[in-house]
């Protein structure tokens, strides 16, 4: 039987997703943080570590600076140890002068790499899902069905299946059918597979392990297949053993900033859906060094706390505070994720200092790291389905975003009856 070793893991971290905009306007989607101290990247490597599987690549492309820096200073391992977590860039060779143009082109244009690793198996992993996995188990099922794809998947609810890949499955658990994103009606009553009133579909989780050799060959034998989703697994259903593997854990695919916002802040809840205290698993990130926070005669409930911060007589309420987070007197937050700062700062140049003035009242919002948040400022959500951009900050589906490094002056209003 093969062991974790002879699996190469390769991440997905390359996509521009508009729809997490602006969180990626100065970084890739695997970059934004998460639950006050971690990135979304920290997710897919932790899950990897902890199935005893260290072979890891990440594929990068778009905005990729911040997310090479965060892997290279975090995932290092000793001289004893044959593992690696690598950075597989996007690159001009003699054979290709284009950017990936989907998640599958990417894989084909490492093939050269793939074939240097020597790996019997390769797993396929997205770096922007929060969810924690063994994927030993899955490995199992793969090798006692002889498959040449497996594919993760989950129960989902009718309303989320137009976002998401959705299949059919037979008894044996082969897959026999797969359509990506289907609006439809008549489309989505064809691929019902559950009695269960509440989840009767089945989504792909964008988890995918395949045989090498298969993967080779379907990327070089289908050069105008760029998309695993769309066009790699369709057809591979038709022409090859693809078996569906049963997850029913947490799995959130953070594609908008809406899920974004709702994760974060079920995050902060007392008994959230999702636990970052596995002690058996945990989730890896940079280590900063930074001290405790310090909380001076403020009220905090429900609040996920990060490290490095300093709260003045505010009062904070369902909300993520991320790393060295000044928060100013009198302030109150409601239902926000604050990202915090990559480092503390002064006022200078008559721009406020990083962080939330005093006197401000922000509900329902997003600031991404270190934004200048004056005193007296307020910012209230709208409602669902609102869009509106300025040039220092946006509404996306209701929540107000101040994006990374933005300054609101003092006495700024962002609300419906102020526009």
């Amino acid at each position: 039987m093969p062991g974790m070793n002879d699996i190469l893991a390769l991440i997905l971290a390359g996509g521009r997703g508009s729809r997490l905009y602006p969180l990626n306007k100065l970084r890739s989607k695997p970059a934004v943080p998460i639950a006050g101290k971690y990135r979304l990247i920290d997710i897919p490597i932790s899950n990897c570590i902890n199935s005893g599987l260290f072979r890891i690549d990440v594929l990068t492309q778009f905005n990729s600076h911040s997310l090479h820096r965060h892997i290279t200073q975090t995932y290092n391992f000793d001289t004893f140890h044959t593992g690696f977590v690598e950075i597989l860039a996007a690159e001009q060779t003699p054979e290709s002068t284009d950017w990936y143009q989907g998640n599958a082109d990417a894989v084909r244009k490492q093939i050269f790499q793939l074939r240097s690793a020597r790996s019997k198996y390769v797993l396929i992993l997205s770096g922007d899902h929060l969810y924690r996995m063994d994927y030993g188990p899955m490995a199992q099922f793969h090798w006692a069905n002889e498959a040449d794809i497996t594919v993760a998947v989950q129960p989902v609810r009718r309303e989320d299946a137009p976002n998401l890949g959705i299949l059919k499955r037979g008894q044996d658990g082969r897959i026999t059918d797969f359509v990506e994103k289907p609006k439809e009606p008549a489309i989505l009553s064809k691929f019902v597979s559950r009695a269960d009133e509440q989840r009767p579909f089945l989504c792909s989780m964008g988890i995918y392990l395949f045989k090498t050799e298969a993967l080779i060959e379907l990327l070089t034998d289908n050069p105008g297949f760029d998309d695993f989703g769309g066009d790699i697994i369709p057809y591979a259903i038709q022409n090859r053993s693809v078996y569906g593997y049963d997850f029913d854990g947490y799995w959130r695919d953070i594609g908008t900033i809406r899920s974004f916002y709702e994760t974060n802040l079920d995050l902060a809840c007392p008994t959230p859906a999702f636990n970052f205290y596995d002690t058996k698993n945990p989730i890896y990130t940079h280590s900063r060094l930074l001290p405790g926070s310090t909380v001076e005669d403020s009220l905090l409930k429900d609040v996920l706390l990060a490290e490095g911060c300093r709260i003045q007589k505010a009062e904070i309420t369902h909300s993520v505070i991320g790393v060295r987070s000044v928060i100013s007197s009198g302030t109150v937050i409601k239902d926000s994720v604050i990202m915090g700062a990559d480092y503390y700062s002064i006022e200078q140049s008559g721009n406020p200092p990083i962080g939330i003035g005093p006197n401000c009242h922000i509900e329902g919002a997003i600031i991404d790291k270190n934004a200048r948040i004056g005193a007296d400022v307020v910012i209230l959500p709208f409602p669902r389905g609102t869009d509106i951009s300025t040039p220092n900050w946006t509404v996306q589906d209701g929540i107000v975003v101040v994006p990374k490094d933005t300054s609101l002056p003092p006495g700024t209003c962002i609300e419906i009856e102020k526009l």
